[in-house]
């Protein structure tokens, strides 16, 4: 700021001198238009650039000595475009004419230019093409002891600027800032005394399309040597385009801003900013701007809607399951600007219901690094998910896949930590959660992930390869001890389980969206149910009633509420292309073990299960069992087959099996019976061997094994 406000001065300043020098052809010489060539000579020479006056040159003497000077053009600097540096249209400045000659004062009346057009211009080496200039008039002697000469005798009655044009570009950043049809006044300008000041002016910058028109108010003070410039009571409004759909009403205040130049220090103090229906205020400690500025402030952002901020962007809010989400967001935290990275520190944010606090890092470079240490208190992931009824219509349309974000996870270059006091997602509560985040060159790690869950426990390491073609999720997940009532009411929406359960998950696949990658997931996994029961089913009773079918006996009574206990149920397997394998299932009921196996389809969320059920023992403590069906269930091996959704498994008695069985059992008691028959009828016949002797016992054993044998093959 003080850089560009000194090319200011220095232009005013030249423009000044240009007009004095005129003036005082003037007074010599009675037609000053004879001298321009001389006077833009002159100029050049201490310029070291090409310096015409094109227009005409006026002169009044009395009472004030006046002096315009017409179309004037100032040449770049080498090496910069061929654009003139600056062009005016017409000057004028007058001086009361008798304190100058009685008394050595210099009164200016209103200082005027018109159609000012200033270039500066900043090359891709990072030299400007104003550095000349500066350089010439620091080095310029100063004549301190010519009376009323000094600053401490200004006196300006004012300064008018109309339709000036200040354009900034910057090769090295690839920015270009315009300021158009500039118009500024002043009050009176003496050192050390405030003056006002008001300004208009369209601008545009790039990139970033934005563009506006603002208007500038406030009271300035000027040091005895121009060292110092403060501004008061500044206000600076307006309309913006670019920010949002049409124009965006902008307001900026600032109590007291002070520049000095001497010390390259600015102090800002307290300033408000509105914008979008957002207030902010902020208070910016004192900071150099020489090399590489790094100020310091507290910034307050007073509490705003989400969904109205971004519906005055022209963004549709998200319709939520809570409608009074995004409601309410508040910020405030201590900034601090660095040569790479913005810091937030003892920053707090409030969404709705929920308190962030911590400190984040952002960088300021390309491929910085984000890095953050968070802590919320309690959040309700659910309220800010679409409806119930709009969530099931996407999933009966297939609109409700989620995408892996992976042009995000390239870009994103972050490590910190997040952790949180409550959350609520899908209907599970976990508490005292603690997320780690690693992500660089399009890995992402969410490492340690911990959490408390209904009961129990919850640990796991979650990566995301996004570096490739198709991106690539792996997990390695632990729950202990997790209670089933609640976790089958939230995933599944069922209260039909109790006990614990513990398992282990170690899975990877591959897919642009969720279902893909559950279509493709490998891996292994393994959990145990303990201590529970399965409300609304009896495996008793259904096991009753298909002995009593087999039997054609009437069915048994039912027993109410039906449920089934089991003290464990173990099972491990494998995942290919989403579907789980599992060859070791054992569950241990109070009376009954089941083993066997089957197949979980984790994409369509269906069970398929051949069981074997073992009564252990005589279950007297189920009432109703009649002598036969306990001695039929405690020598038998009953078939069980569990199919249909995880939601809403179905389990019955293996019928077919147990036909089979049963005609088996007959089958094998046939052939018994007919065994003993023939080895009776073998041992007490005559039959020879072949010598014509009485065969032996054991030579008619075996010729019944090999006529049994034939038999029962055919």
């Amino acid at each position: 700021m003080g850089r560009v406000l000194k090319i200011l001065l220095i232009v005013v300043a030249g423009v000044v001198g240009i007009v004095v020098i005129a003036a005082v052809a003037l007074l010599l010489f009675f037609d000053p238009n004879d001298f321009r060539d001389d006077i833009s000579a002159r100029v050049s020479e201490a310029t070291g650039r090409e310096f015409h006056i094109e227009g005409e040159l006026g002169l009044s003497i009395f009472p004030w000595l006046a002096v315009e000077v017409g179309r004037s053009t100032l040449g770049n600097a080498q090496g910069f475009s061929d654009r003139p540096f600056a062009t005016f249209e017409e000057a004028r400045l007058s001086v009361q004419l008798i304190p100058l000659i009685f008394r050595q004062e210099v009164t200016v009346g209103t200082a005027s230019l018109n159609s000012l057009m200033l270039n500066l211009e900043v090359a891709a080496d990072g030299s400007s093409n104003w550095e000349d200039l500066a350089q010439a008039d620091d080095a310029a002697p100063a004549d301190t002891d010519a009376p009323g000469t000094t600053l401490e005798s200004l006196d300006i009655a004012g300064v008018r600027v109309s339709n000036a044009t200040i354009s900034y570009s910057d090769a090295g950043a690839g920015s270009r800032y315009l300021v158009s049809g500039l118009t500024l006044e002043t009050g009176s300008i003496s050192t050390d005394a405030p003056f006002d000041i008001e300004a208009e002016f369209d601008f545009e910058a790039e990139p970033g399309e934005l563009a506006g028109r603002l208007a500038l108010s406030g009271t300035t003070t000027l040091g005895s040597a121009f060292d110092v410039l403060t501004l008061e009571n500044l206000n600076v409004a307006g309309e913006l385009a670019g920010i949002a759909e049409g124009m965006t009403d902008f307001d900026f205040g600032a109590r007291r801003i002070a520049v000095d130049m001497n010390a390259e220090t600015v102090t800002m103090g307290e300033m408000d900013l509105g914008i979008l229906g957002l207030r902010m205020t902020a208070d910016v400690a004192p900071f150099s701007y020489a090399g590489t500025p790094k100020p310091q402030a507290t910034i307050r952002v007073q509490p705003f809607s989400l969904k109205e901020l971004m519906g005055a962007m022209g963004v549709e809010p998200p319709v939520t399951a809570d409608p009074s989400a995004l409601s309410r967001v508040a910020f405030d935290a201590e900034a601090a600007v660095g040569e790479t990275a913005i810091a937030l520190r003892s920053m707090s944010l409030t969404l709705d219901d929920t308190t962030l606090t911590g400190r984040l890092s952002y960088p300021l470079t390309e491929n910085g690094l984000i890095e953050f240490d968070l802590a919320a208190d309690s959040i309700n992931v659910d309220a800010y998910m679409a409806p119930a009824d709009e969530a099931s219509a996407a999933a009966d349309a297939g609109t409700d896949d989620i995408e892996i974000p992976v042009d995000m996870i390239r870009a994103l270059n972050a490590r910190g930590k997040v952790t949180l006091e409550r959350a609520t997602l899908s209907g599970m509560l976990f508490e005292n959660l603690e997320l780690g985040v690693t992500s660089a060159n399009g890995n992402l790690r969410l490492h340690p992930v911990s959490a408390e869950l209904f009961d129990g426990t919850y640990s796991g390491d979650v990566r995301i390869d996004a570096s490739g073609n198709a991106p690539t999720i792996s997990v390695d997940e632990k729950i202990e001890g997790v209670s089933l009532t609640p976790l089958a009411r939230s995933m599944f929406d069922q209260e039909n389980l109790s006990g614990t359960i513990a398992g282990s998950f170690q899975l990877r696949g591959s897919g642009q969206n969720l279902s893909a990658i559950r279509s493709d997931l490998d891996g292994t996994m393994a959990f145990q149910l303990a201590d529970g029961a399965w409300e609304g089913t009896d495996i008793w009773y259904e096991l009753r009633a298909a002995r009593a079918l087999l039997r054609k006996e009437p069915p048994p009574e039912r027993r109410n509420p039906p449920r089934t206990e089991f003290s464990s149920v173990i099972a491990t397997g494998t995942v290919t292309k989403g579907i789980f394998r599992n060859d070791d299932l054992l569950a241990e009921l109070p009376f009954l073990q089941l083993t066997g196996n089957g197949n979980v389809d984790l994409v369509k969320a269906e069970i398929d299960y051949s069981l074997q059920a073992r009564v252990l023992e005589r279950p007297e403590f189920v009432g109703g069992a009649t002598e036969a069906e306990l001695k039929d269930f405690t020598e038998a091996v009953i078939p069980l087959k569990i199919t249909g959704s995880l939601n809403s498994p179905r389990i019955r008695p293996d019928i077919d099996g147990m036909l089979k069985a049963e005609v088996k059992k007959v089958v094998d008691e046939k052939r018994d019976e007919l065994k003993d028959r023939l080895v009776e009828k073998l041992l007490g016949s005559g039959e020879k061997d072949k010598d014509g002797e009485e065969a032996t016992t054991d030579e008619k054993e075996e010729k019944l094994e090999d006529r049994l044998k034939r038999l029962f093959d055919n």
